[in-house]
């Protein structure tokens, strides 16, 4: 196989297999290492199969493999059609000659190899049937355009076709990590900064959120403005503890990442690396919400001073296709004490500047959102919605004795102890 002649896809990240097995098409009918061969075929078997598991990967394993090669590679000609759409000139001719040799890759006969090596298995391969097991990495709308698409390229009558269909996957969902994830976290190792998936996402609604719809439209306004391309405000979401700050920002990345929204999460530790972070991302065709939850800092902690740097006030612009959202029990951020107002504080001559340098991190934030701990009355309608939904059969009154009697005991009344209370009679139901 020509797999040494290709171009534009020459660097493929999960190429292994690949590799491999262009290497014993070669070479299987070399009698002198058949057993070699042999076992190095079924290692590769192996690693297919494993691949389904892990992605979620149906029918024709090959093409599929083939096709996850093609939508994770990031090449300059993928990320053009990311950005702008269909490539022109010396690049598109590139892609099409790479094209030509991943169509000779989908369109192989197995039948030898099969033979050969006497597979009889081999027909379950090609014809995978995964028992409705989703896998562990995408999420499932992704995996099955994933399947769609293998199915498209092996289909394909002509190398137009082919080009066309990959043309159109990269537009309308990106290419690599970027584009085939939601949610990311940051990790600092011996090769810089990287930003890493994360594979298992809490698929939770905005209508999952009972209560607050001034807070929630609030942050729907600002964050659909921002997917649209229109301006928009760093935004603070603050309040007291389990009133839904953390699930609204999942909420908003379920209900727009089809829109091209992609969230960071990272921590105070790691802010240092904004920039870095920043650098990897803005020129990529997606909006992204580098998200803080939990942010607060003591008095002795200066990582806030990076933050305020990368939201407003360096030289470089922040880009526009970024937004910092953060989550905190604090208004203010930065804790304060009641000797920050007295006029001698412990020889700080400049008492206000002092306060002034606090109080400038929450302004950089455009949008700020209160969540507020339920009233009583409040806290019951959660707690009967919650209980409708999840089937609890409890008389009203009863219902709510109980639930009464959990706030008092878990944590005052907020959403997360209404959930926590219908997760308990939940686990008293035996069946």
């Amino acid at each position: 196989m020509r797999i040494d002649e290709l171009i534009l896809y020459r660097n493929l990240e999960n190429g292994a297999v690949l590799y491999e097995m262009a290497w014993i098409m070669e070479h299987y009918g070399d009698e002198e290492h058949r057993e070699e061969l042999r076992e190095r075929f079924f290692a590769c078997m192996h690693e297919l199969i494993d691949l389904a598991g892990r992605y979620g990967f149906e029918k024709n394993l090959w093409h599929a493999y083939l096709t996850f090669l093609l939508v994770n590679d990031e090449n300059v000609f993928s990320r053009s059609c990311e950005i702008r759409g269909a490539a022109k000139g010396s690049l598109l001719s590139l892609a099409r000659h790479d094209f030509v040799i991943f169509r000779e890759l989908f369109a192989y006969d197995f039948s030898g190899l099969e033979e050969t090596f006497a597979a009889g298995f081999f027909e379950e391969v090609l014809d995978y049937e995964s028992g409705g097991a989703a896998g562990s990495v995408f999420n499932r709308r992704i995996r099955d355009r994933i399947c769609d698409l293998a199915v498209q390229l092996g289909e394909a009558k002509d190398l137009e076709a082919f080009t066309e269909a990959m043309v159109h996957f990269y537009k309308e969902f990106g290419v690599g990590k970027l584009g085939l994830h939601k949610a990311f976290r940051v990790v600092h190792d011996d090769c810089g900064v990287q930003i890493q998936p994360i594979t298992n996402i809490m698929h939770v609604n905005l209508d999952d959120l009972v209560g607050y719809e001034l807070a929630k439209k609030k942050l729907v306004d600002n964050t659909e403005a921002f997917v649209q391309g229109r301006r928009a405000n760093n935004c603070l979401l603050f309040g007291d503890a389990g009133t839904g700050k953390s699930s609204s920002i999942k909420a908003i990345l379920n209900k727009y990442y089809d829109q091209g929204l992609r969230i960071i999460e990272i921590y105070k530790h790691q802010f240092q690396d904004l920039n870095e972070v920043i650098a990897q991302i803005k020129n990529r065709n997606y909006r992204f919400i580098i998200y803080m939850d939990d942010l607060s800092f003591e008095e002795f902690e200066i990582e806030y001073k990076y933050l305020k740097a990368v939201i407003e006030g360096g030289l470089e612009k922040k880009p526009d296709n970024i937004l910092i959202y953060a989550t905190s029990n604090r208004r203010n951020l930065i804790r304060e004490k009641f000797r920050d107002n007295q006029e001698e504080r412990d020889g700080d001559i400049h008492t206000n500047d002092t306060i002034q340098e606090k109080m400038s991190l929450v302004s950089r934030f455009g949008v700020t959102i209160f969540f507020g701990s339920p009233s009583k009355k409040e806290f019951q309608k959660i707690v009967k919605t919650l209980a409708e939904r999840y089937g609890v059969t409890m008389p009203e009154q009863e219902l709510f004795l109980e639930a009464n009697k959990w706030e008092l005991a878990h944590g005052g009344l907020s959403g997360r102890t209404a959930q926590q209370f219908i997760d308990y009679l939940l686990g008293q139901v035996k069946s």
